[in-house]
């Protein structure tokens, strides 16, 4: 009887030591989900992380907001974040138990990002699923495990985006896990940016070409997303900030003047050649008016891009190849970009003669 008791003194007692939670519940205890296509999405996003390896420089961690970086932000995502080996750990439906497994499963496996961006919470609020300390619960520990597992990232946490068309008492829910959660920012290893009320009218609508949905962004959300927080991003990773695009830039399609924007990214290329078309990869950089990168050959080699210049949406730039007898060729390569297009020519002399080849580029 008297170990019974000193037992459950002792539970009681550990239960409610100074930064643990009295009781477990949902948002706190680490759970994966059951259905395949989860299951399928987080072997991808491990498989992306070893991959990615000590590359990468930031990580994005959060539910299918973060994921449909993949969708509506892809544009966005190839302008700030491509050039930085981002990596994108969101899964849709997720919920601060399912990030907190995927912490310990695979995700970060091989990472040492600069800079982690955390954004999650928001399933946690449907209904009387959890109550705010719940949420705020779920999201402390995440914060906590990747300072364990990543002690040399610095963490930004971000506010859990406001959501419903009009105001209503699940965005006050998220209003009031925002409050507690910005306490886990010491400005050192955590910070906290909240820049909810960008998606919200003045007569607190959220407008539908931010959220079509009322939930997940579009494009232009994504935008939004990306200017908020590039300079602290910036700041925090020792880079350059990518300047956001004007109105007019937005509506072309075309990369903003001196930002280092557009032609970033991972592309598919295609050149009409002699033998037929050839299909490799690129990757670009842009930083400002100079452009870098590299032309696929073949599964180990890579043709770097020289003397690399941006004005406006059109570029310009040198690749050397080498010939089996010894001796180089030279492209002049020139193009414009439209969007998720490219369209360009490569101009050399083969053989004594002159030759032009048009060659054209997908972002992926």
């Amino acid at each position: 009887m008297k170990t019974s008791l000193r037992l459950l003194f002792a539970i009681l007692f550990s239960s409610w030591l100074p930064g643990s939670s009295a009781f477990a519940h949902s948002a706190n205890e680490a759970a994966p989900r059951e259905d395949q296509r989860w299951k399928d999405r987080q072997e991808l996003l491990n498989k992306r992380a070893a991959e990615a390896g000590e590359k990468a420089q930031v990580i994005f961690i959060g539910d299918s907001i973060t994921q449909g970086w993949e969708g509506a932000g892809k544009e966005v995502w190839a302008r700030y974040y491509a050039h930085r080996n981002a990596v994108n750990l969101g899964i849709g439906g997720d919920r601060t138990q399912h990030v907190l497994w995927r912490l310990d499963h695979g995700n970060l496996d091989g990472l040492k990002p600069k800079a982690a961006v955390i954004m999650i919470g928001t399933n946690n609020s449907n209904g009387e699923d959890n109550s705010v300390d719940q949420i705020a619960d779920g999201v402390t520990p995440i914060v906590k495990k990747l300072r364990e597992k990543l002690p040399q990232t610095k963490v930004l946490l971000l506010a859990i985006f406001p959501r419903s068309q009009n105001p209503s008492p699940q965005r006050g829910k998220i209003l009031q896990v925002n409050q507690i959660i910005r306490k886990l920012a010491d400005d050192q290893n955590v910070f906290w940016i909240d820049f909810g009320h960008k998606f919200v009218n003045d007569d607190g609508t959220i407008p539908k070409d931010l959220m079509p949905d009322y939930l997940h962004l579009s494009k232009r959300g994504y935008e939004i997303w990306a200017e908020a927080i590039e300079e602290k991003l910036a700041q925090l990773i020792g880079d350059q900030p990518v300047k956001a695009a004007k109105p007019s830039e937005r509506a072309a399609g075309v990369s903003p003047e001196g930002s280092g924007a557009s032609l970033t990214g991972e592309w598919s290329w295609t050149m009409e050649t002699p033998n037929g078309p050839v299909t490799a990869a690129l990757v670009l950089k842009q930083d400002g008016d100079k452009v870098t990168g590299k032309f696929q050959r073949d599964e180990t080699r890579w043709l770097e891009i020289e003397n690399g210049k941006v004005t406006g949406n059109e570029f310009s730039w040198v690749v050397k190849r080498d010939r089996p007898d010894g001796s180089i060729i030279t492209y002049n390569m020139t193009g414009k970009l439209a969007g998720d297009t490219i369209k360009a020519k490569a101009t050399t002399k083969l053989d004594g003669a002159d030759a032009m080849s048009e060659w054209t580029a997908k972002r992926k």
